[in-house]
């Protein structure tokens, strides 16, 4: 009996493997990859697995490192960035949501609070499934990435007041203290949660990093997520949310990235049985009994979340293609759905016929969303092309009052105004290149055009847009944007309107490379391996490699696509072989006193590389500096000379120009 936990375990992730494996063959997503697995080895399926709540204990631990690493990966400054998406967006969709569930419920079910508890259900989007399929895709930080988490933090919120009032829906009267307390309770240990990210915490990692054990570290990271979010849910919130604000806390720390690292391997396992969970809810054989009332409840809830998803992000200023995205990527029901429709269930909000068509619609609508998420940018892009939403579009286009540039020529165009972005700007400005950004952070774009910046709001992808900003007279794009799609469309555009701007794209992923350059840009650097190009450059010249050798590398790594870096090819040539040549050679800098014997010389009377071994690289006085300067350059007091030899030689040259050796030399001459 002890050991059935773990005869469990080995089969479901016996299963999932092999599932996943033959569809990653079909290239199917692996979220899809457990969710099938758990349909098959469950209750309902081939019945392996019957009990399943060991399992979901579990899979809620998955959930709950989610959660945690995402956290990590934002800050609190991260968090307040999107406040607007998290409070404006969030309240919009799920007030929206439920209004408009409620009213379509109301049709079968003929009761208003049965009505509006279907609202609650259907109101709620799977954080698991988003996140992690934003992760994956590196859009986290995107425009619908952005609007997308928040509006889940948003939700996960919610999920405290909606349990409060199921008990109000299902007619037991409503207890107006308890419900105060239950809320001002969840608020007070919110803000206790994000105070300790300040002062409590990082005292403690601070001292348990100064133990050096790896082991004490990771215990108590894992402490501290799973204390927080048990802390959490006593207070009435979400396990999830409270290993959310735990991973915000940690995020302030400077040891957020060692904590990414460790919980990792742990997240990826738990996860998988989170989603081989939810696929176990799923009633095969109800299904197929009652396939269209099925099919109407998945038509109904996919329609519906996309259009409030959409709309609630053009609310809060988000173009009309991000907008769509956003609603096609939170079109599923929520995991927190299946805790609300327990809780409906035992007190009599849901029948067991409505219960069965909610849980299968609901599975079914998280199996689709991978293959949505997917889609999402050509949809959005098609749908947002389209005429009559070119107008709507336009409606909601809040770029500044006195318009694009005009007439500019030989510019620069910055699609996205970020770190890079701002940087680019900077050395552009010094060297008096002109140049315009595009930025679709409405607060970003206010915040730096009250500093002068030639910065505009609007939507890259968009021809109008492109066109404002001169694409069609500018020498030089540059796309620096965490979007992978919009960044596609952006260089497939710029290059259909203008063939010969020089299209400069960082993108975070080396597989985008071929594909970017096919669609026309002519450059692309990509994050992971532009680290790599310039630590192994410091390397090879720290081993006296000649420069026009290292330059050469590099040259060939990015006009090769990097394919070496991914091939993990190494120069035949050994390094220790390059390093003896220059072996022992080293630079130092010299300062030509008032009184020194050398002032009034010229090189060549000097003979320093005849006498002592040692040349003179350069020589600065005052602000200038000359360059491999010629035998009848003559020296002067003040002068700073940078020689280059072996290291005794260049103690012998100090020596010499500290002496009157020079002097001895030249008369014997």
């Amino acid at each position: 009996m002890e050991f059935e936990v773990l005869k469990s375990l080995v089969i479901i992730f016996g299963t999932s493997a092999l599932v996943v494996f033959v569809l990653h063959k079909l290239k199917i997503p692996t979220v899809v990859g457990f969710l099938v697995a758990g349909i098959l080895i469950g209750p309902y399926g081939i019945r392996i697995i019957e009990d399943i709540q060991s399992i979901e204990m579990l899979a809620e631990i998955g959930v709950i490192l989610l959660l945690f690493t995402i956290g990590i990966e934002f800050s609190l400054a991260k968090l307040i960035r999107i406040k607007k998406a998290v409070i404006g967006g969030g309240s919009i969709q799920v007030l929206l949501t439920i209004i408009l569930s409620a009213i379509a419920a109301y049709f079968v079910t003929e009761n208003t609070n049965k009505s509006i508890f279907f609202g609650f259900l259907i109101a709620l989007s799977s954080t698991a499934i988003v996140l992690k399929m934003l992760s994956e895709k590196g859009e986290t930080d995107s425009p619908h990435g952005r609007i997308m988490v928040g509006i889940l933090i948003f939700q996960d919120i919610c999920v405290v007041p909606l349990m409060l009032l199921i008990p109000t829906l299902s007619g037991e009267g409503i207890d107006v203290i308890d419900i105060a307390v239950k809320i001002g309770k969840a608020i007070m240990i919110i803000a206790a949660v994000l105070l300790s990210a300040r002062w409590i915490v990082p005292n403690l990692l601070h001292q348990v990093v100064h133990t050096r054990s790896r082991e004490l570290f990771i215990i108590t990271i894992m402490l501290l997520c799973l204390g927080i979010a048990l802390l959490t849910s006593q207070f009435g919130l979400s396990l999830a949310l409270g290993a959310f604000l735990a991973g915000l806390i940690i995020s302030e720390s400077e040891y957020a990235h060692q904590a990414m690292s460790d919980i990792l391997p742990f997240k990826e396992s738990f996860i998988g049985l989170f989603f081989v969970s939810v696929g176990m809810l799923m009633n095969v054989g109800y299904v197929f009994d009652n396939y269209t009332k099925v099919a109407i409840a998945v038509l109904l809830i996919l329609g519906l979340k996309i259009l409030t998803g959409m709309f609630s992000a053009l609310m809060v200023g988000s173009p009309l293609r991000t907008s769509i995205h956003t609603g096609l990527g939170l079109a599923q029901i929520g995991e927190f759905s299946f805790v609300l429709a327990v809780a409906g269930k035992a007190s009599g909000l849901i029948t067991e016929d409505l219960y069965q068509v909610f849980l299968s619609s609901s599975v079914v609508t998280m199996i689709m969303t991978p293959f949505m998420v997917k889609a999402a940018p050509s949809v959005s892009g098609w749908i947002a092309s389209r005429h009559l939403l070119k107008r709507l579009s336009r409606l909601k286009d809040i770029s500044e009052k006195e318009g694009f540039p005009r007439k500019r020529q030989g510019h620069v165009i910055i699609i996205g105004f970020g770190l890079n972005g701002r940087n680019l700007a900077k050395v552009l400005k010094e060297a008096e290149v002109p140049y315009v950004a595009l930025e679709m952070n409405n607060d970003t774009v206010r915040e730096m055009k009250k500093r002068g910046e030639p910065i505009y709001y609007g939507d890259g992808t968009s021809r109008e847009i492109l066109h404002k900003l001169g694409i069609k007279r500018a020498r030089l794009l540059v796309v620096a944007i965490s979007d992978p799609a919009s960044t596609r469309a952006i260089v497939t555009t710029a290059r259909n309107e203008n063939q010969d701007i020089h299209i400069i794209v960082r993108t975070r992923y080396i597989v985008e490379v071929e594909d970017l350059k096919k669609l026309g840009a002519n450059e692309v650097i990509p994050e992971e391996f532009e680290t790599s190009v310039e630590v192994f450059s410091r390397v090879l010249h720290h081993y006296h490699i000649p420069r026009n050798v290292i330059n050469e590398y590099v040259e060939n790594i990015r006009n090769d696509n990097y394919r070496v870096l991914r091939t993990i090819e190494l120069p035949r040539k050994s390094l220790a072989e390059r390093y003896k040549f220059l072996k022992g050679i080293e630079t130092e800098t010299f300062l030509l006193k008032e009184d020194s014997h050398v002032d009034g010389h010229s090189i060549k009377e000097l003979r320093l590389r005849s006498v002592t071994g040692v040349t003179i690289l350069a020589v600065q006085r005052g602000d200038e500096i000359h360059h491999n300067p010629k035998p009848d350059f003559v020296l002067r007091k003040g002068d700073i000379i940078l020689l280059i030899g072996k290291r005794e030689d260049i103690f012998q040259a100090m020596e010499y120009f500290e002496s009157d050796k020079f002097l001895v030399e030249k008369y014997h001459r």
